[in-house]
This record gives C-alpha cells, structure tokens and sequence, in this order.
C-alpha cells in the first residue's frame, strides 16, 4: 500500500514539475536559411584481366572495351543541385608491357566530347600504379551532364610477346565523388 502512494506521489511531482518548464517561440522561417552539401561517392567501372588473356592480342590493338551509361547526371535533381564531381581512374600493371586506357565520353548523339587516358609503364618488379583524377566543375560540369555514356579502351603497346602462362596482370578502378547542394 504504501508503495503505491509512494508512485502516485513521484508521478504527481513529475507531472507538476513538467507542466511548469519554460518553452520559448519557435522560429519556423530557419528553413528557409537551410542548406545541405552532401557527398555522394560510388564506383564507375572495374576490372582485372591477367596476363594470359593478353597471349593472342597484337600490339597497338584495343584488347578490351568496356563501357558504362552514365544517365545519373540526365536526372533532373542532379542537374539543378551538382556543383562538382571527380572521376578517380586508377590502374595497377603487373605485366611486363605498357598499357594505354582512353576513357571517352559521349553525348546522346554519339559523338565524343571529352576523352583522356591513362599511360602504364611495363612493370619491373616494383609497385606500378597510375592514377589520374577528372574535376568536372562550373563551365567543365556541363560536359559531364550531356554524357550519357562512358568508354574505356585498353590498348596493349609494342613489347615482349605474351604466353598462356605469362605472369602478371592489369587491374582497373574508377570511381565518382558528386557534391551537392540542396538549398
């Protein structure tokens, strides 16, 4: 019994206590002022070709390619809020030929209107990595917005011939990194 009065005597307090807080006017307009910059990462293309598969291919000719549609930056909400993106293209060589990767990019109509590349020495027996960053931004971010389509080709250069057993191999990243601001 007494236990229970001791609750109705805590909840009384509480409810007393609570009913007298202070609460100030809230100020709604601040939405107005908001302002949000998100950043949106995501992967472009990949892949990993071994050694091996390079055996039959001749010099100078393009041994892969590989493309991507790129329609994300078409959409309505990207356009009118996108302030900037980098494209990161990485490549790592453990073949002992050089390599070329031309990205190209083309609008709806098929023609290109940006292209840039990536050169590979032959590996030696140490680390052999090339990156290569592409900041789309004020007038340049237009060209990322009419592409609609994005190629990547490898070419093998002139070297030491290849075999089904050659060691080594190619491996090819890309990624977006897309700022945006909602207001």
């Amino acid at each position: 019994m007494k236990l229970r009065k001791l609750h109705r005597f805590l909840a009384t307090v509480f409810l007393l206590l609570f009913s007298f807080s202070c609460a100030s006017d809230l100020d709604l307009d601040q939405v107005n002022d908001l302002k949000l910059e998100p950043v949106v990462v995501a992967n472009l293309a990949y892949f990993n070709i071994e050694a091996k598969d390079f055996a039959s291919s001749g010099s100078g000719e393009t041994v892969l390619s590989k493309e991507t549609t790129s329609d994300i930056f078409n959409d309505s909400f990207f356009r009118r809020r996108i302030k900037r993106v980098d494209i990161l293209f990485e490549l790592e060589n453990t073949i002992n030929r050089a390599y070329i990767v031309d990205l190209l990019f083309f609008d709806i109509n098929g023609n290109v209107i940006h292209n840039t590349n990536l050169n590979m020495q032959p590996y030696t027996g140490i680390e052999n990595k090339v990156a290569k960053t592409e900041v789309f931004q004020d007038a340049n971010l237009d060209i990322l917005k009419q592409t609609t389509k994005i190629v990547f080709k490898l070419r093998m250069l002139a070297g030491t011939s290849l075999s089904p057993s050659s060691p080594g191999g190619l491996k090819f990243r890309s990624g977006v990194t897309a700022y945006i601001v909602v207001e």
